[in-house]
């Protein structure tokens, strides 16, 4: 067996206060050390709040790289806590003017594993970001990790690619509207089965202007079936165990990654 504590927060950012909201979550990271977690993931665009018609072209004067303060804080925490974190930020690569809507991965001795960056942008995040062009996958002491964004989880093809290389465990920090909820509902199920992986969905709460994001974690087995139903529109820490082992043993019995026919696939 390979249980494995996982943590997912239900967060409310304050808008555009990075350091209120990494200060914050230094205290979920903390509570989720007490109660064991191997791995903390926090939502889409935390550290600064996610609307684009508020925050517009703050987003360049909001963004950090790997050697900014926010990274150095989570790590720090990260250490501190003996604790794995999943952290979405505004990413600033070494580019003048391109910035990321991103997810930073630490491992749980405080070094920066990597980065993703959102491949699929929705709406008008394409004003301020530039669209990721790669499919990490990070490997963590108790396993192979894969992530995506928010928008990402509509798209087969992310997961499947992930899965392809290893992924375990792919999880879905997000900024999901209310109004679609019922496209959350079938996400995580739907990619769960397709690669018989454990897959969930992380969302943030509040009200940003016109914008409701509900929270409502969710988190499914390889087999689609369903682990954890968070609340609705409450900022809250769920901690669920797993076994990673599940994950072999679920591609045995429903083998979708094996007997794909790549031959035939077009495009």
């Amino acid at each position: 067996m390979r249980n494995t504590v996982l943590s997912f927060v239900q967060f409310q950012s304050e808008m555009m206060n990075v350091s209120a909201n990494v200060t914050k979550a230094t205290d979920f990271i903390k509570e989720a050390s007490q109660q064991k977690a191997d791995l903390v993931v926090f939502p889409e665009l935390f550290t600064t709040g996610y609307n684009p018609e508020i925050i517009g072209d703050r987003y360049y004067d909001l963004a950090e790289d790997a050697k900014g303060p926010t990274v150095k804080a989570l790590s720090d925490a990260a250490a501190k806590y003996n604790v794995n974190v999943v952290a979405p930020i505004a990413y600033r690569l070494n580019v003048p003017g391109v910035i990321y809507n991103s997810a930073i991965v630490i491992d749980r001795k405080g070094q920066f594993v990597g980065a993703y960056h959102k491949t699929h942008l929705w709406a008008q995040e394409r004003l301020y970001f530039r669209e990721g062009t790669e499919l990490p996958v990070f490997k963590l002491d108790f396993g192979t990790l894969g992530v995506m964004i928010c928008y990402d989880g509509g798209f087969p093809e992310v997961t499947r690619s992930l899965a392809l290389q290893g992924a375990e465990l792919i999880l879905c920090p997000s900024a999901f509207p209310i109004q679609d909820k019922d496209l959350w509902d079938i996400y995580f199920r739907s990619r769960s089965l397709e690669n018989a992986c454990f897959v969930g969905g992380i969302n943030r709460v509040g009200h940003e202007a016109d914008r409701h994001m509900f929270g409502n974690n969710q988190l499914y087995n390889p087999r689609g079936q369903q682990l954890l139903y968070g609340k609705m529109d409450k900022e809250e820490m769920q901690v669920v165990e797993i076994d990673l082992d599940d994950v072999k043993n679920y591609r045995k019995q429903v083998p979708f990654l094996k007997d794909r026919r790549p031959d035939i696939y077009r495009y």
